[in-house]
């Protein structure tokens, strides 16, 4: 198409005249060159579930191992094999695990309508997003997380003073998770915009959930299991054509981690 007004374009950040020809990408409301067009041909890397997880852990293992030598040569195999690394080190390996088992199931979903992103650096952060799913309802930016006690929803005022809700897991207060997750939300909507629906979800893989219900909205974000959360993503919805330009669009704004 001729574009009726300057732009540039998405991929290439080239000038673009008003009446150069271009592709128009309905979904993000963006263009690109005619020259990059047949870039999008090319597969979009998805990503190795919880890869940086695993190299932090391993980087922490390695470094605790060699100071233990260095510091006790003679009984330090000894040290190593009866201790276990610290728990800010074994954090690592249990977040690790929980991304790869479920990012494995979402691999095992993937199809053309139901694409997916695992471990993706947020730009000018250290933090990163777990997994992303590009459906026909939306997009869903997925924290997987492995805490073995019950989430609950703890709502609180509401009457004589302003209504909080909390995220309970067990008996612990985890809100800061929510948190998490929203900023998370904010990243994507900044990145594709405002068309298309962006869930948050918080999905615990091994959490006592009960026999019947148990999943809850908090804030917007859904805290939910990994078999609550399939049927969601491979149900019918009004965006499946913009699918692989949204993929592709995140994978290119939100680089692997």
């Amino acid at each position: 198409m001729k574009l009726r007004y300057a732009g540039s374009c998405r991929l290439c950040g080239v000038d673009l005249p008003a009446r150069a020809e271009a592709i128009y990408e309905p979904s993000t409301k963006t263009v690109r060159c005619v020259d990059c067009s047949t870039a999008t041909d090319e597969p979009v890397d998805s990503g190795i579930p919880g890869a940086s997880a695993r190299r932090e852990f391993e980087r922490r293992h390695v470094s605790r191992e060699a100071r233990v030598r260095s510091r006790h040569p003679r009984i330090g195999g000894f040290l190593l094999a009866a201790t276990d690394d610290p728990q800010s080190t074994r954090a690592w390996n249990t977040g690790a695990l929980g991304e790869e088992r479920l990012g494995q199931r979402l691999n095992e979903l993937s199809c053309e309508t139901v694409r997916v992103l695992h471990d993706r650096r947020i730009p000018g952060s250290r933090a990163n997003i777990d997994h992303l799913a590009v459906t026909p309802t939306g997009i869903y930016v997925i924290d997987a997380k492995r805490y073995r006690e019950r989430p609950s929803l703890r709502v609180e005022g509401g009457i004589l003073r302003p209504r909080t809700e909390k995220l309970m897991v067990g008996s612990r207060d985890r809100t800061k998770l929510v948190d998490a997750a929203l900023r998370q939300v904010d990243v994507v909507r900044d990145l594709v915009g405002g068309d298309v629906p962006i869930t948050g979800v918080l999905c615990f893989i091994e959490a006592d959930w009960p026999l019947i219900g148990g999943a809850f909205t908090i804030r917007g974000v859904d805290v939910l299991w990994p078999k609550r959360l399939y049927p969601r993503l491979k149900a019918a919805g009004a965006h499946a054509a913009e699918i692989p330009d949204l993929h592709r669009l995140l994978a290119s704004g939100l680089p692997q981690a």
